[in-house]
């Protein structure tokens, strides 16, 4: 008696229908999820949920976000495969400190970035950023970047470097489901017992992680995010010239600084294999015809592809597809310019229509730029 019955009360925000549209069978919007369960499990249900229960804003759920959240639970299953594949097995007191490799001290501290940003969301009740946090360090950067940088490791020669990058994979692996559970507790508690026999007690039971920000390298972080920026524009630079997926070309960096060079150096072997390079050179010069240049920090990326493509070609693809844009482009104006379309419109597919406009304004922009870029090599 006389105390306060509920010192904290979470009100959540209402689900609607894709739209932004009030549920009710009279509309038939109704979105069932049972339905959604059976379709594409309760794990990728809750998730959705999670990611858009922003404090202040109606949740509107739609079957592809549920598909999409589905979509994320099979990605970190394919992970979870990956690391049972290449023997990547918990190893007992495991000292995340200790590791020496730069790659391994970069994903320790990512998952401890990971977690902190986590927990404090989860404290300040702003769920939507809590599940961002883990989607964003698990299906970004554990998944697509880790996974694929420890493969020369786990497929090498080097003993030592082979089991410490296991014990990490492994660990940084636990990490992520114990702090995916809460979200999704279902193929969190599957993998757990899937991935060591030996587990001292159920996910559900396991402690909350509380990881040290000594634990943070902020060297490794530096090094391995300029590998990962490297990659990713030379990446977009290799697609945006339509130069073959096999194909294999050189890279230089020009006024590259101290980290750059050493980064080139140390992660030689790991940026021509994952960027599809033949040759990494440090140029001092002019640079050569026939090359697409961009900008890394201080230093400049050049690539020299007028050997892998078809100049004419390419150019005649690229006026193709800019003037493709030009005509929708056109066609949106023409529809927004038209007032009683958009005062007679519903909300939803005005802005719709304008979100189009967008979208092929900024992909023209692209092509634009590529269409430049072209013009230069000859």
């Amino acid at each position: 008696m006389d105390e306060v019955p509920f010192h904290t009360v979470y009100i959540h925000a209402l689900v609607r229908d894709e739209q932004g549209q009030k549920m009710s069978k009279s509309k038939g919007n109704v979105i069932d999820p049972l339905e959604l369960i059976e379709s594409f499990g309760a794990d990728a249900l809750r998730f959705t949920l999670t990611a858009f229960a922003a404090q202040g804003r109606d949740v509107k759920m739609s079957t592809q976000r549920v598909e999409g959240y589905r979509n994320f639970c099979t990605k970190l299953w394919n992970a979870a495969r990956f690391c049972q594949i290449n023997e990547c097995h918990p190893v007992a007191g495991f000292d995340p400190a200790a590791v020496e490799l730069t790659l391994n001290k970069w994903i320790v501290g990512k998952v401890t970035e990971a977690e902190r940003a986590m927990t404090g969301a989860i404290d300040a009740y702003r769920f939507n950023d809590a599940a961002s946090s883990i989607y964003q360090f698990t299906w970004n950067t554990f998944c697509d970047w880790y996974v694929e940088f420890s493969k020369p490791l786990l497929m090498g020669d080097d003993a030592a470097a082979q089991a410490e990058t296991r014990a990490t994979a492994a660990w940084v692996l636990d990490q992520i489901l114990l702090l995916m559970h809460p979200i999704t507790p279902f193929i969190t508690e599957e993998l757990w017992g899937e991935l060591s026999e030996n587990r001292a007690q159920p996910l559900i039971i396991s402690p909350w992680p509380e990881l040290a920000d000594s634990l943070i390298d902020a060297d490794a972080n530096s090094e391995m995010d300029w590998v990962v920026r490297l990659v990713s524009q030379v990446r977009t630079l290799r697609s945006e010239m339509n130069v073959p997926p096999a194909a294999k070309i050189p890279l230089m960096l020009k006024d590259a600084g101290a980290m750059a060079q050493k980064c080139l150096t140390d992660h030689a072997d790991l940026l021509q294999r994952v960027a599809r390079l033949s040759a990494l050179d440090l140029l001092v010069g002019e640079v050569p015809e026939g090359a697409v240049q961009d900008v890394i920090d201080e230093a400049t990326i050049i690539l020299p592809i007028a050997e892998a493509i078809d100049l004419t070609e390419e150019k005649s693809r690229l006026d193709k597809e800019i003037a493709k844009q030009d005509s929708e482009i056109d066609r949106f104006e023409k529809k927004l310019a038209n007032q009683k379309f958009v005062a007679n419109a519903p909300d939803e597919v005005v802005a719709t229509e304008r979100q189009k406009l967008a979208d092929a304004q900024a992909t023209k922009v692209k092509l634009q730029e590529a269409r430049e870029r072209l013009a230069g090599l000859g």
